[in-house]
């Protein structure tokens, strides 16, 4: 079966490296603690707010579990 799971990461000035470290490892995570047999895309998208500055990160994940899960 074919899931997809969507995480979102505030970005702010100067910590967007640690930021996208941390993005990096929660998601990761999931793979490891949650059966995930095959990533089929990995995708982020930043978000801005009214003056265009970016905010923020999400990245989805589309991935097929193991039977089961």
């Amino acid at each position: 079966m074919v899931k997809v799971k969507t995480f979102g990461m505030e970005i702010r000035p100067l910590r967007t490296t640690q930021e996208l470290n941390e993005l990096d490892e929660m998601v990761n995570r999931f793979i490891a603690e949650n059966n995930v047999e095959k990533v089929t895309s990995v995708s982020d998208t930043a978000f801005t707010d009214d003056t265009g500055e970016t905010i923020g990160l999400i990245r989805v994940l589309c991935y097929k579990a193991v039977k089961g899960s």
